[in-house]
């Protein structure tokens, strides 16, 4: 009885001795809390470790967007972030996070308001190891660097490791230059890089709701669709966005159009089911890319919607194609005489300014859209 008494103790003695050890190895991690922020960007774009360092790394989302955060192996970033666009409509169910050895460590995506963090030993081989949000159109710049070093990190202004808006940014912040000032040095052009047609961004855009994407499309065409209404609101030539705010971390801003508007949606909804007298009711669904052009799905009244927008040939208007592959009903396309362009349509006839379609009409249909005239402001 005294020996079984004797290995009870030891055993609660070891175990104690055990947990002791795991909490003190937990207090010995390095904190780092990092903030996604409103402007497609996280609050601090580098930090830096020694190697071997256990590391705590904690990740909470103070903007209206989603926002994951993955830590890379050195020079993979822009790799990652195309494996992540290319999971297509199996994105959201990863969180996007692709299955990838350049992939070290992640948070999955997480919504406004929330937090989460993760733990891991810093690798024993120095380098920059990027972190990145891969959720779609933000990580060509919401990114920054872990430095796994015990030399200093190079001056800020010099690190091609940070977004390029941030290196003008967060060291003139400690200069005396003021904000406006520094805007005006940094940026005179639209974007801060210049990556290939078509892409997007979540974005607030002026005359729409906060759930706004703005798409860049070849030919130098471009469009602001509303997911918080679920339709087109407008389409503009030329230059993406002249939105230097943004870049330059002032979320509350608005992106603008980088050329003149050509089209514009004036009417109270422009797709109906069945009926025209009354506005229906929407839902977005969500989107994935088709050749890296978003295909949006949306219901109208309950209905699946599926729209996907390319530019003409000629970058003079838009062609949008639509499915809906279940509607029962006639399916109306409404448009507005002052709206700033010429319709065409591959089926379906035309009453004054709507398109009646039939039900099989409808699964498959496209319009076209070209700009008439002055642009239509």
């Amino acid at each position: 009885m005294v020996l079984k008494i004797k290995r009870l103790f030891l055993f609660v003695s070891l175990l104690f001795n055990s947990l002791g050890l795991a909490y003190s190895q937990a207090d010995s991690a390095v904190l780092i809390a990092i903030k996604a922020i409103p402007g497609l960007q996280f609050d601090q774009v580098r930090f830096q470790v020694k190697p071997g360092t256990r590391v705590t790394l904690v990740l909470t989302n103070e903007d209206d967007m989603s926002h994951n955060l993955l830590i890379t192996e050195p020079g993979a970033r822009e790799a990652v972030v195309q494996a992540a666009m290319n999971l297509g409509e199996n994105g959201p169910k990863k969180d996007y996070v692709p299955d990838s050895p350049n992939v070290l460590w992640y948070i999955p995506v997480l919504l406004p308001e929330q937090t989460q963090s993760i733990t891991f030993t810093a690798p024993q081989t120095t380098g920059v190891y990027p972190y990145v949000c891969t959720y779609p159109g933000h990580g060509v710049i919401m990114y920054g660097a872990m430095y796994v070093s015990t030399e200093p990190m190079p001056d800020l202004k010099m690190d091609r490791h940070v977004p390029p808006s941030r290196k003008v940014a967060d060291s003139q912040a400690n200069s005396g230059v003021s904000h406006a000032e520094h805007t005006t040095q940094a940026f005179q052009t639209y974007h801060p890089y210049q990556p290939a047609a078509p892409y997007l961004y979540r974005i607030f855009m002026p005359d729409a709701s906060p759930a706004t994407i703005a798409v860049h499309l070849p030919q130098k065409v471009s469009y602001c669709w509303d997911a918080g209404t679920c339709y087109l609101r407008y389409a503009w030539q030329g230059e993406f966005l002249a939105n230097t705010d943004q870049w330059q971390g002032k979320g509350d801003t608005f992106g603008k159009p980088g050329g003149p508007i050509f089209f514009r949606d004036k009417t109270a909804y422009p797709l109906q089911m069945g009926k025209t007298d009354s506005k229906p009711d929407v839902a977005f669904i969500g989107y994935k890319l088709s050749e890296r052009y978003p295909e949006f799905h949306y219901q109208v009244d309950g209905i699946d919607v599926y729209e996907l927008i390319k530019p003409t040939q000629e970058g003079n208007g838009l062609i949008r194609t639509f499915r809906i592959p279940d509607v029962k009903s006639t399916v109306w396309f409404i448009t507005h005489p002052g709206d700033g362009v010429v319709y065409r349509s591959s089926g379906g006839k035309w009453v004054d300014n709507r398109l009646k379609l039939s039900p099989k009409q409808a699964r498959t249909f496209t319009i076209y859209m070209e700009k008439k005239g002055e642009p239509g402001l």
